[in-house]
């Protein structure tokens, strides 16, 4: 069993897309594959439910028969901020509950577990305060979402929002995920925006000579309308360099 976490650079970096397009290489591959994306926020009330879509499109690869809340537990409507969005509804983000819907996922025995993440590395997970709302939270220590990496132990997959400053930002991130004492495995280009970054092959260049990893993949803006999503992300399933990942 090998469990995955999939951070990214900073936020709309495309952690989904890789997280679905790596889900489909694995199970092209005849893996089972377990998902699990513990916060969202942005989500739209369907049957009761708070439904994120990109929960969604991520249950649509897998292929443990996970429901919508086992893959996602933890989900806000509005799209901000999770522990903003969690004071708003006067709810509280904890280490100790996203740790057990993992351990849920674990009890799939799947070969491959794969976490999407929120955001960047360091998305926090409480405040000492929030002040539009005049709330005053009870908080002796900051958590972020990485503290759930750290302890359950899981390697990391680096995406990288191949965009102006993004050389700097993977640094950073890249350093700080060792020394939190993980191991980031891989990294992926990812050109996120259809508008193609100035310079491109030569920042790709600069990172795969400043990280100290192998790249798993690189991959372009898809632009065709015509084309689904689901077709984009099974033709990205084939570009990626699993080696990495099953050594």
């Amino acid at each position: 069993m090998k469990n995955y976490f999939i951070t990214a650079t900073d936020t709309d970096a495309g952690k989904t897309f890789v997280a679905c397009a790596l889900t489909q290489a694995f199970v092209n591959l005849n893996k089972k594959v377990a998902v699990y994306k513990p916060i969202s926020a942005g989500c739209q009330q369907v049957n009761g439910l708070l439904i994120n879509n990109d929960a969604k499109l991520l249950s649509e690869f897998a292929n443990c028969d996970q429901n919508i809340r086992e893959i996602n537990p933890i989900a806000f409507k509005e799209p901000i901020a999770p522990h903003i969005a969690a004071a708003r509804v006067n709810r509280e983000l904890c280490l100790n509950e996203i740790e057990q819907g993992f351990d849920n996922v674990l009890q799939l025995k799947a070969d491959i577990n794969l976490t999407e993440g929120a955001g960047g590395w360091r998305l926090p997970l409480n405040t000492f305060s929030v002040k539009s709302l005049s709330i005053k939270a009870r908080v002796t220590k900051p958590i972020f979402l990485s503290d759930f990496a750290v302890n359950t132990k899981q390697d990391i997959i680096l995406v990288v929002n191949m965009k102006l400053g993004c050389l700097n930002h993977a640094l950073l991130t890249y350093q700080t995920i060792i020394a939190d004492g993980l191991n980031c495995i891989g990294w992926v280009a990812n050109s996120a925006s259809k508008n193609l970054m100035s310079n491109l092959d030569d920042n790709i260049e600069s990172l795969e000579q400043l990280l100290p990893i192998p790249k798993l993949a690189q991959l372009n803006y898809y632009s065709d309308t015509q084309t689904s999503v689901h077709s984009k992300i099974c033709t990205a399933a084939h570009t990626f360099d699993l080696t990495p990942l099953l050594a």
